[in-house]
């Protein structure tokens, strides 16, 4: 029933909700005043709430402990919290603490020039690193090589898979991921600094079967989070995001160490204001928030720029994807295309070389009728769309859904993957593949592992040498102006990243500019098809550190429509 005051002004509930809309306000636009300022500031956010979680960066970045072990969010270039990282460095440097840090990363984030976790990259602060890929932290990877810090390399599956056993309460997966592989106890364990350091991966038998046991960390100290939207009681939304990645596992696992759990985000909202549904790491195991400015809140290290084709807000026109090159690249990734013979497949590319496979399926895919209706994937979450490369890597255009990293690789291990294509930095007459060591570069292996071991159908792509290597197309053929200083096909692999023992039946491709291999299980690598235009014992057979098989009819010649337009 309306009353005949209902029109007059309100003293009630509505007022008091105004006022504490204007102390919301007041409280974080002092967040980032000096600290001067906000020791004057009458607006605290104890006035909101009587433990309140807004926290300046050096406050919450205080109460990460010596020795502490440390989970850090990110993937590559993406998802990380730069803030936080910034601001631990900052404490360290003015009062040399935390120190003796152990880091677990699952992609571990840089660009190469020193941002990313090659912040953290000091003597004292960090002394033992775990990590699936660390290819873009090159002080990191330095202080590793030089024995200051101790350091395990595991398949990124697994260190994401460790993240959520921790979380559980359990001690750790135990898996056929990595059996053959350097990380077999039998091999090196994953261990990068000495044969001495501690054993956490163990051959273990069950039933009939021989599998490894990943002893999961018993405690995480501390998770540094990102996401894009706060609210009073903690709880983080990822709109913005272009992945989950596994900050929700890093976030349990802290909780329920005991630990502490500190996300950056690049706004506040008030309690009660977000869509549940939007929530993906409740507040109820967040400790602190931070507000972080935007030059320290990228969606990604390589542009301040947000896309939002890459968070799912707006979709990209397929005319905005720009066409390979006529080089090396676009002729190895068109041919990997075309052994794409299954209709709505799901694929997997890996990092470098095989990016390049998800633009010819959007330029060429005409070309293979099978290409066209495929679902392109990335372990780090998204499925549908087209995969991004660079500092983007793990993130797709128009993605059709994204799921947390954990997720992706428990559909990764139980053999979701139809068709992997992964690089190659070297390949040996057994068709062992190492990605992941070639001092002085020792990036890890990533989700390599993970992925060749599990998908049905495997093609390894890379140029045949490299450092230096020149190429030009003409008249439907390959020209090769200057050879590359590097071998890739050797007579044994510097560290196995893919054991060819591991094949089981599978069909495992080797592509390159000029020549084409495949697996015969037991006897190595076969000859099937070299490039038009280049002499196969000139080109192939002279330039390998052993003889292929060949097969008992003539080599066949590579699709013409790889060469051409």
């Amino acid at each position: 029933m309306m009353h005949a005051d209902s029109w007059e002004p309100c003293h009630g509930p509505v007022q008091t909700q105004l006022r504490r809309l204007q102390v919301l306000r007041q409280h974080l636009s002092s967040v980032h005043e000096p600290t001067h300022l906000i020791a004057q500031s009458p607006c605290r956010a104890s006035a909101l709430h009587p433990e309140a979680k807004v926290s300046r960066a050096a406050d919450a970045i205080a109460l990460v402990p010596d020795s502490a072990v440390i989970t850090v969010a990110g993937f590559v270039g993406l998802g990380f919290p730069e803030y936080l990282v910034k601001a631990l460095r900052k404490r360290f440097d003015s009062t040399q603490h935390p120190q003796n840090l152990h880091i677990v990363a699952v992609a571990a984030c840089g660009d190469g020039k020193g941002r990313g976790l090659d912040e953290l990259a000091v003597d004292g602060l960090v002394s033992t690193a775990t990590f699936g890929w660390a290819g873009l932290s090159p002080k990191l990877l330095k202080m590793i090589i030089a024995k200051k810090i101790y350091a395990w390399n595991l398949p990124l599956g697994v260190v994401s898979h460790l993240l959520r056993d921790t979380a559980a309460g359990r001690a750790g997966p135990v898996t056929h991921i990595g059996l053959g592989t350097f990380v077999d106890p039998r091999e090196q364990g994953g261990k990068l600094t000495s044969p001495d350091q501690a054993d956490i991966v163990h051959l273990v038998q069950m039933g009939k079967k021989q599998l490894l046991w990943y002893k999961a960390p018993p405690k995480i100290h501390a998770a540094l989070l990102r996401g894009t939207t706060a609210d009073l009681d903690g709880n983080i939304s990822f709109e913005k995001e272009a992945l989950y990645l596994d900050s929700l596992n890093m976030a349990m696992a802290a909780h329920n160490s005991g630990g502490v759990v500190i996300v950056q985000v690049e706004r506040i909202v008030d309690r009660g204001t977000m869509n549940t549904r939007n929530a993906h790491i409740p507040g109820a195991i967040v400790d602190k928030i931070v507000l972080a400015p935007s030059e320290n809140h990228w969606m990604h290290l390589g542009s301040q720029h947000h896309d939002g084709s890459l968070s799912g807000e707006v979709r990209a026109p397929i005319s905005s994807i720009v066409a390979l090159p006529m080089n090396e690249r676009k002729v190895i990734a068109h041919r990997t295309m075309l052994m794409i013979d299954r209709p709505h497949a799901i694929v997997n590319l890996g990092i470098g070389m095989p990016e390049g496979v998800a633009t010819v399926c959007t330029t060429h895919g005409h070309h293979n009728p099978s290409a066209l209706p495929i679902n392109l994937s990335t372990e780090a979450g998204s499925i549908g769309g087209v995969p991004t490369g660079g500092l983007r890597f793990g993130a797709s255009h128009n993605a059709a859904a994204h799921m947390p990293c954990a997720s992706m690789i428990d559909f990764y291990n139980g053999g979701g993957v139809d068709v992997a294509c992964l690089g190659m930095a070297e390949v040996d007459e057994e068709g062992n593949v190492n990605v992941s060591y070639f001092p002085p570069r020792t990036p890890g292996c990533g989700g390599f592992i993970d992925i060749s071991q599990t998908a049905k159908k495997v093609i390894f792509v890379g140029s045949f040498t490299s450092g230096g290597l020149k190429v030009h197309l003409e008249g439907g053929k390959l020209q090769i102006d200057q050879e590359g200083r590097s071998r890739k096909f050797t007579k044994k692999v510097q560290q196995k990243t893919f054991a060819a023992s591991s094949a089981n039946g599978r069909p495992i491709m080797y592509v390159t500019e000029r020549a084409v291999f495949k697996l015969v299980e037991g006897k190595g690598l076969e000859l099937v098809e070299v490039a038009p235009g280049v002499d196969i014992q000139r080109d192939v057979l002279d330039l390998m550190g052993f003889k292929p098989l060949m097969p008992q009819v003539k080599v066949k010649d590579m699709d013409r429509r790889c060469f051409s337009k």
